[in-house]
């Protein structure tokens, strides 16, 4: 079987035990199949210190919005305005300390 590339995620170490995950992207044709939900358990499993994941969406994107709050994102109540009908919102997850565990 043929390895084929169906997207990619970047992870930011932003400080001790604080990663930001962007971007992130699956290929249209890929969309709605759990890839998403599999590489953000992987990510989180690679990155098992974490205690804090931050991330950031197109507000207009309910699709986007949908998947991280499934994952357990939080909308942190700030929002940044690009243009109009295009909003920056951002997205935060809290974790136990990994000797909790």
């Amino acid at each position: 079987m043929d390895k084929v590339t169906v997207g990619a995620i970047r992870v930011v170490k932003v400080e001790n035990r604080i990663y930001r995950v962007s971007p992130i992207f699956v290929l249209p044709e890929y969309q709605g199949k759990g890839i998403a939900q599999k590489v953000f358990r992987l990510i989180e499993t690679l990155h098992s210190d974490a205690m804090e994941w931050r991330l950031d969406t197109i507000l207009q994107e309910k699709g986007n919005c949908y998947l991280y709050e499934k994952l357990g994102y939080i909308k942190t109540g700030e929002t940044k305005i690009v243009i109009d009908k295009l909003t920056i919102v951002f997205y935060s997850k809290q974790c136990l300390a990994p000797e909790y565990k």
